[in-house]
């Protein structure tokens, strides 16, 4: 399996007899895949991934790393999915036949799952920054792995906060039949129902729904007082406003997806009180998260949307275990990766023998005052 391209010096150069002016041993380059939606409703989601994939690969060249005794340079090479799983399979064939020493993606369960394949039979890893469906890392595959903790966790929590802390009594559920969606909704459901707590509505939409009117009015006649959506933030936004819209008189809670920019920017003023459950710490209390957000708005001028610190740390343990092994060849950096023990920006990495993250943190966060405004840390070491 060719996964290192070497710098290679012209044939015409060497054919003019200049090679006395070409350096003829360069660094070898290892390229690092990177997997994601760069173009279409979720790019800014893809490009917050890629920024934070490509300061950790800085980050790895500016240690003049070597692997097998020789200098290596890692680079990054980036795939759009459109977040579609059908062009996620395909991008994944394309990154391996780049000789792509290992992948960081997919963003979402959808896309991640059809993918894992192709990098499991092509024997290399893949780590997902996100990809917060248990079902991703239930296949089996050995190359599969996961930095964020997953929605079994995720919606077993998130149904805890309703009952215990919103105190939630008559509880709708709406999902957007997506693979992550579908499946969050799935375990908040579980958790409620082993409270001892009923749901008096559920409905669905897709990923493309952006009016929610005809749902809303149903479960308007149901009383719910809390409405828990399985989708992300472009479609939560409105979803939030036609609530207060029609004078429902219910907080609207997410579980993923939702804390971010976009999200305050589209909900606006109606975007007040929406509670959301997110995977990880909140980036001022990641062991690393003040340097790495003051380096990436250096670096982009710009916030970080939603998972940059998580594509970081996907980059760097799968640098780390390639460093370790000191060798590119996946038989060699899979067992490494396996057992790695790895301090991130977001906190502990390591996995457990699905690929899982051990022990995950979860932050609740509300939208107070048009900021997201961190409630409490469930889960992580303690657990």
């Amino acid at each position: 399996m060719k996964t290192i391209k070497m710098s290679t010096i012209s044939t015409a150069l060497l054919l003019a007899g200049m090679t006395a002016s070409v350096p003829v041993h360069a660094d070898e380059t290892i390229l690092i895949g990177l997997a994601g939606p760069l173009t279409g409703p979720s790019a800014r989601i893809g490009k917050d991934l890629e920024n934070g994939a490509q300061l950790a690969i800085d980050d790895a060249n500016k240690a003049h790393p070597t692997v097998g005794g020789k200098a290596v340079t890692f680079k990054l090479q980036s795939e759009d999915d459109q977040s579609d799983p059908r062009v996620a399979v395909a991008v994944a064939q394309r990154l391996v036949d780049s000789g792509v020493a290992g992948v960081v993606g997919h963003w979402n369960t959808g896309t991640s799952i059809p993918a894992a394949r192709i990098y499991h039979d092509a024997g290399i890893a893949q780590v997902a920054p996100v990809a917060t469906g248990h079902a991703y890392t239930q296949q089996g595959f050995d190359t599969s792995f996961r930095v964020m903790g997953h929605d079994d966790d995720g919606g077993n929590y998130a149904g805890q906060y309703a009952i215990k802390t919103l105190k939630a009594k008559r509880i709708a559920v709406i999902d957007d039949r997506t693979a992550f969606g579908q499946g969050l909704a799935d375990e908040f459901i579980k958790s409620l129902e082993s409270q001892g707590v009923k749901i008096v509505d559920r409905q669905y939409v897709d990923d493309k729904t952006v009016d929610f009117s005809a749902v809303l009015t149903a479960i308007r006649s149901k009383n719910a007082d809390l409405v828990f959506f399985g989708g992300v933030d472009s479609q939560a936004a409105p979803l939030a406003r036609r609530i207060k819209q029609l004078g429902m008189n219910a907080t609207l809670m997410g579980a993923g997806g939702f804390v971010s920019q976009t999200f305050l920017t589209l909900a606006q003023k109606e975007g007040d009180g929406v509670v959301a459950l997110e995977p990880g710490l909140p980036v001022d209390q990641m062991p690393g998260g003040k340097g790495f957000e003051q380096a990436y708005q250096s670096r982009y001028h710009t916030h970080i949307e939603l998972h940059a610190p998580f594509a970081y740390d996907a980059t760097r343990v799968l640098i780390a275990a390639i460093e370790k092994a000191n060798s590119v060849d996946a038989s060699q950096y899979l067992p490494v990766l396996r057992n790695i023990n790895f301090s991130g920006v977001t906190g502990q990495i390591a996995f457990d023998a699905q690929g899982n993250l051990k022990n995950p943190s979860f932050t609740v966060y509300k939208v107070v005052n048009g900021k997201w405004q961190p409630q409490t840390v469930v889960g992580g070491a303690a657990k």
